[in-house]
């Protein structure tokens, strides 16, 4: 009997093999030309690896995946489909999952449901030992509000972007699915790198976006004379927004604001 997918769990799988081994690619990353120079492949953290079809295009490039499934029946019947290969399914939910007991190089994969990807993105990006690199399939509308410059942040990509460079991949279909989601999909690549911000700022620029669509001089707990003389000293119109300010300037106006 044919495994069906739970609804309920935000489950739409894709089978389409050119895509899952451009995921996979992109997860291993670019191979120096040199051979001798090339890092031992690192450990493949797969979540919510369904029927195993991205699976199967990972364990052909990296020779250990742990994945991670939260249907206990998928969990059972995963190893199955693959003897022979070093696979351990671990069966729970990620968001439970302890990333600081994983002791060596990692990367992070998965075909992410809709309804929890920020905190997922949050716990992995902000874990205490983040791994080398995330390769995430979500919702097409979300990886470009990760990705947002200047003038389109929020509170979401302003975390995120402190975290971890951000690059967007190609974009998958939903008709490329099995059931069709509502939507379109697209890959988002995640680089950690040294934080730009405190994790203070991180709280103040939180704070502000309680009404982002408010001009940001009446969301911030100061006057406004001084407000305004904090915005020229920084170069920033008065009359910005939210999501106007770049992560150096948050931390630059979150700096003046503690200091009154």
């Amino acid at each position: 009997m044919a495994l069906q997918n739970n609804k309920s769990l935000g489950q739409h799988w894709l089978k389409n093999r050119e895509i899952l081994d451009e995921i996979a690619d992109l997860a291993l990353g670019n191979a120096p030309e040199d051979p001798s120079e090339a890092p031992e492949t690192p450990l493949c953290l797969e979540i919510g690896p369904g029927l195993g079809t991205l699976t199967s295009s990972l364990l052909r490039r990296f020779p250990r995946v742990v994945a991670v499934e939260f249907d206990e029946k998928l969990a059972q019947n995963l190893p199955k489909s693959f003897p022979g290969k070093d696979l351990t399914v671990i069966q729970g939910n990620f968001l439970d999952f302890d990333l600081t007991s994983v002791k060596e190089p990692y990367i992070v994969v998965g075909n992410i449901p809709y309804y929890i990807t920020s905190p997922l993105i949050t716990k992995v990006i902000t874990s205490e030992n983040p791994p080398q690199r995330v390769v995430f399939l979500i919702q097409k509308e979300v990886a470009e509000r990760v990705a947002a410059a200047p003038g389109n942040h929020s509170a979401l990509s302003l975390l995120v972007q402190n975290y971890a460079d951000v690059t967007l991949g190609p974009v998958v279909k939903k008709d490329l699915f099995t059931p069709p989601p509502k939507v379109d999909s697209q890959v988002i690549i995640l680089t950690p790198h040294t934080t730009i911000v405190s994790e203070s700022t991180l709280k103040f620029i939180h704070r502000s976006f309680s009404s982002p669509r408010k001009k940001l001089i009446k969301n911030l707990p100061l006057a406004k004379e001084p407000l305004l003389e904090a915005f020229n000293q920084l170069g920033i119109s008065p009359d910005a927004r939210p999501s106007d300010l770049a992560l150096d300037d948050w931390q630059a106006l979150a700096k003046i604001c503690h200091n009154h």
